[in-house]
């Protein structure tokens, strides 16, 4: 089975809520895998990872939450080459914030790119006003994910 890390970002708790379930998941089909919250590059190993999975909320006018910000930041700093790793990212936001809805996941999403890392899938755009269950939509998008990993 797939090795995957799933790295969260979260203000509220709602991605640390959809990053849980999808782990929970992940592992009862038979994957490897790691939930990081607080991922710090000097200890993340990024050469030895296959697969990461973001799943990041937005908060203020559209920016990282405080967890996600040193692993955004270094990997924007170090600019490691990542294309030997496939990726997706699940993003949650609130479309009244139109301008910078999802923005810290697409921040995220073109970052991983430009390192060469592979994406695999599209990304998840989970609305806070219109999905009040966004582990649900979660849960369907990662098994439609894995197929094509």
């Amino acid at each position: 089975m797939t090795n995957i890390v799933i790295v969260v970002g979260t203000e509220s708790g709602q991605s640390q809520m959809v990053a849980d379930t999808l782990n929970d998941e992940l592992l009862s089909q038979g994957h490897e895998c790691e939930l990081v919250e607080e991922a710090d590059l000097d200890s993340f190993d990024i050469e030895n990872r296959e697969v990461i999975l973001i799943c990041t909320s937005t908060h203020g006018d559209g920016e990282l939450p405080d967890n996600i910000i040193p692993f955004h930041d270094a990997l924007k700093e170090q600019k490691p080459d990542l294309s030997h790793i496939k990726y997706g990212v699940i993003a949650l936001g609130d479309q009244t914030y139109h301008q910078t809805f999802c923005q810290a996941g697409k921040d995220m999403d073109v970052l991983l790119a430009s390192l060469g890392a592979v994406k695999v899938g599209e990304r998840l755009e989970i609305d806070a006003c219109t999905q009040p269950l966004p582990d649900e939509d979660a849960l369907e998008w990662v098994n439609e994910w894995l197929k094509e990993l």
